[in-house]
């Protein structure tokens, strides 16, 4: 069985639509364990996106904070964040994800609703993500919400009233979070320039993934030396930048691999100096060889 794979642009935003320009919201239950290499990748996009985990457990990293997240907990991650997840000790997690674009809250653009309440929140790279706790009242709210809205998805989505239900739903929650946030605005330190710095780094190294790109190239490209290019990409991301280029190099040979082009070919295309490496990286990711990837597509 193949795993689901998030497809995304060079500068990693996803590709999937979430809802549609009438109802711009998308409600379903995913599981860790189906993803490809037991994790989706780094991503965003411009929806909102709330999160409430049925089952075990996850390791959710958003911008450069890095949570893991329960059973029970649920996670509200702002629009545009960067975030990927990965399983933890082979065990699966399942979860409800809910992801809706700003404009489902305030309609039309440059109204009060967007300018004053929802631009507030969005514009603020600070407030990238908030783990939801059930034994902190108004966060327990807000997971209940979630549950509410897949409950509605799941026995009554064709009823008259669905969207409309769903919508006095979501602003609920979008109250409490800006009572929140209000809350926290004072004392909240301005927008981090270190977050654009680094989607530029996965920007270009997405880019140039399939050329000898070097280290000396990326850090010049972000404006660092190569020592503190390293550290900063280490500090944030978690893992090395020969890591993460290996990983993206990875990825962008699946495609390939099911359009059935030879594999001394693939290895070229995608950056490798030789396909006993590309296989020898390939399985190192993905547990097996290129060629049982493609019989297993078959």
């Amino acid at each position: 069985m193949s795993g689901i794979r998030i497809q995304t642009e060079k500068n990693r935003k996803e590709v999937k639509q979430h809802g549609d320009y009438k109802f711009p919201v998308n409600i379903s239950p995913e599981a860790i364990q189906s993803y490809e290499q037991h994790a989706f990748m780094w991503h965003w996009h411009p929806e909102i996106e709330l999160t409430w985990f049925v089952s075990g457990q996850m390791e959710y990293l958003v911008n450069d904070q890095n949570y893991l997240v329960h059973a029970g907990q649920g996670m509200f991650c702002n629009s545009n964040a960067l975030h990927a997840g990965y399983m933890i000790d082979e065990q699966d997690c399942d979860y409800i994800s809910i992801t809706f674009h700003p404009r489902f809250i305030y309609g039309y653009e440059n109204s009060i609703l967007q300018t004053k309440y929802v631009d507030f929140i969005t514009s603020n790279d600070f407030w990238s993500s908030l783990v939801l706790k059930p034994e902190i009242s108004w966060q327990n709210e807000i997971i209940e919400n979630i549950k509410e809205i897949y409950k509605l998805s799941q026995i009554n989505p064709t009823s008259p009233d669905f969207e409309l239900r769903v919508h006095i739903i979501i602003c609920e929650i979008w109250h409490r979070l800006y009572q929140y946030y209000v809350q926290l605005s004072q004392d909240t330190p301005q927008p981090q320039k270190h977050l654009q710095r680094l989607r530029d780094i996965l920007s270009y190294i997405q880019a140039h993934a399939s050329e000898d790109v070097s280290l000396e190239d990326i850090a010049s490209h972000a404006g660092l030396c190569k020592s503190e290019c390293c550290r900063f990409f280490k500090k944030y991301m978690k893992m090395t930048i020969f890591d993460y280029l290996l990983s993206t190099r990875i990825q962008n040979s699946l495609p390939l691999l099911l359009e059935s082009e030879n594999i001394t070919t693939i290895a070229s295309l995608v950056g490798f100096s030789s396909p006993a490496y590309y296989g020898q990286i390939f399985k190192r990711y993905m547990g097996m060889s290129p060629s049982q990837y493609r019989k297993n597509q078959a």
